[in-house]
């Protein structure tokens, strides 16, 4: 029953998508279709059989799905074995390229951050890939500066503003999301804008992203994003004020028009307070 849940769910979101992206991607996820209605028609009619047929184990399985990785990410999550964050990186590496301009709305201890950045260059200097991480809370800036050091050391340089040093790759803002308008330059294209909703992890719980500046910085990110561009959620919901902004949330992504977003939600039904997924992403023209 997951099984085959799964594989009618992917197909229309492979539909949807293959009418929003690119001719070859286009191409990919037609050939998905056509996969899960060969192995549809050939899965045995026993019930050890197509359980197996999803474990993330199985190397057939693996190759037979148009992109990489995705398969296995989203099985995980459907059996609880994978996080709402990996769900999100991996959505992540559908829509960004080597060279693009993205946002980190709320960079939190930097682990968004660090992967945006591994998405949009590489160890040359020819893509010119920027990442902006902004966050309201100074801890939250000083949390991202060190996993970068830590992590890339010199092979990679990034900017803190607030230190007074510009250097390439991610810059580094300690304001709220609201205000990203002001500091990506005019005229720019950003690919993606994500952000994590609640409060730091580890950090002072009182300190929350609120709904009124949310939907501020949603707005933002709805005027800023390029065609074929994403906006990214996690919203955690399991503090004072969690489900508000879920609402507010929600009601942005239900007033944007069919003709030019695609709008989707990921929830558990019977973990009430597991963080939610959604994904708004822009049509191309």
């Amino acid at each position: 029953m997951a099984a085959g849940l799964f594989r009618a769910e992917m197909s229309m979101l492979s539909s949807t998508l293959a009418r929003t992206y690119s001719i070859p991607f286009r191409k990919t996820l037609i050939s998905f279709d056509s996969r899960i209605a060969m192995q549809r028609n050939s899965l045995p009619r026993t019930r050890h059989s197509r359980v197996a047929s999803l474990s993330s184990s199985s190397p057939s399985h693996s190759r037979n799905f148009p992109v990489p990785g995705i398969e296995d990410v989203f099985v995980g999550y459907l059996f609880g074995r994978k996080k709402a964050t990996e769900v999100a990186h991996v959505v992540w590496e559908q829509v960004i390229q080597k060279g693009d301009m993205v946002i980190d709305a709320t960079c939190g201890n930097g682990n968004d951050t660090l992967a945006m950045l591994k998405m949009v260059t590489d160890d040359s200097d020819y893509f010119g890939g920027c990442v902006y991480a902004m966050d309201v809370q100074k801890e939250s800036i000083e949390s991202t500066s060190s996993l970068l050091y830590q992590t890339l050391g010199s092979k990679e340089s990034f900017s803190i503003y607030a230190e007074g040093m510009q250097k390439e790759r991610v810059k580094l803002f300690n304001m709220c999301h609201s205000k990203m308008e002001e500091i990506v330059p005019e005229n720019s294209s950003v690919r993606m804008v994500a952000f994590n909703l609640g409060y730091l992890p580890g950090g002072n719980k009182s300190i929350i992203t609120v709904s009124n500046t949310t939907v501020l910085a949603l707005r933002a990110a709805e005027r800023i994003l390029m065609p074929g561009g994403l906006i990214s959620l996690v919203v955690y919901i399991g503090h004072p004020g969690g489900r508000e902004e879920l609402e507010v949330v929600e009601a942005f992504g239900s007033s944007l028009p069919v003709s030019d977003w695609v709008c989707c939600k990921l929830q558990m039904l019977n973990r009430p307070l597991a963080p939610i997924l959604v994904f708004m992403f822009k049509r191309e023209k």
